[in-house]
């Protein structure tokens, strides 16, 4: 058997993965007993943790297509390892391409790795990159927050700017990256092209329809289902995209 997808790194990957879910679970508990203790109605919990589970949905099938991608040069236990915990497309094929090629070889991920050091060394380089946010977030987040906390308190319409900025600035991320992101050219349709511009104007209209129908009192639900179904709805949309229009159009990127 292949060293990458042996017993020893599935058993590894299982114990992570157990790890993962036995931390969501006790956070999950912890978080129903205190609402509970807020007097929050067991309604408005429940829709909370559905809303919550139907979102996380769509960024699952974004992982599931990352490990399908890293697959080809590093194997499917290693992805899975680290997209458990953290991680995505952008950082973790940047991370193994860097590796791969400091390393002295050629073709990136899309060539099965075969040496067990570099192999090791990719693993290390993916680890220790991802693990920054998780050492900076916590030194540095709170004082960050007591800052901007200030500044709201004490210029209420400064505050909602910020906020507004904010918001505006994470949309406008998503939206540059559909039209002009560019992409490894090792993966198709990973650039700016014809069907991140589609998969971009498919979801705007969905979430207009969806938002357009929580509006009404026995569709009211939707609300909370709207951002996740309209992300679904789009890749779906996208996926059948792609096999109605011919090929050289439905992968045609000006960003790849």
């Amino acid at each position: 058997m292949d060293f990458k997808d042996d017993g020893f790194m599935t058993g590894l990957a299982l114990v992570v993965v157990a790890f993962v879910i036995a931390q969501a679970l006790f956070f999950l508990i912890r978080a129903t007993r205190r609402a509970k203790e807020l007097g929050i109605e067991k309604q408005t919990i429940k829709n909370t943790i559905m809303s919550s589970a139907l979102f996380t949905v769509a960024p699952a099938i974004g992982i599931v297509a990352t490990v399908l991608t890293l697959a080809a040069g590093l194997g499917y236990v290693l992805p899975w390892i680290r997209l458990s915990v953290i991680g995505n497309i952008s950082y973790e094929v940047t991370a193994a391409t860097n590796a791969i090629e400091a390393s002295g070889l050629k073709g990136g991920i899309a060539n099965p790795i075969t040496d067990p050091e570099v192999f090791g060394t990719i693993s290390w380089v993916m680890t220790l990159g991802s693990m920054m946010p998780l050492i900076l977030t916590p030194i540095f987040l709170k004082k960050i927050h007591s800052k901007v906390g200030n500044v709201a308190s004490a210029n209420k319409a400064w505050g909602n700017v910020m906020s507004a900025a904010a918001f505006i600035g994470l949309i406008a991320a998503f939206v540059a990256r559909a039209l002009a992101g560019k992409g490894d050219k090792a993966i198709t349709g990973d650039g700016a092209g014809v069907l991140s511009l589609a998969a971009l104007i498919f979801s705007i209209v969905l979430m207009l329809i969806l938002s357009k129908l929580a509006t009404l009192p026995k569709l009211k639900w939707l609300e909370s289902f709207a951002m996740p179904l309209s992300m679904i709805g789009a890749m779906l949309l996208v996926m059948l995209l792609a096999q109605v229009l011919p090929h050289d159009i439905a992968f045609l990127e000006w960003r790849g």
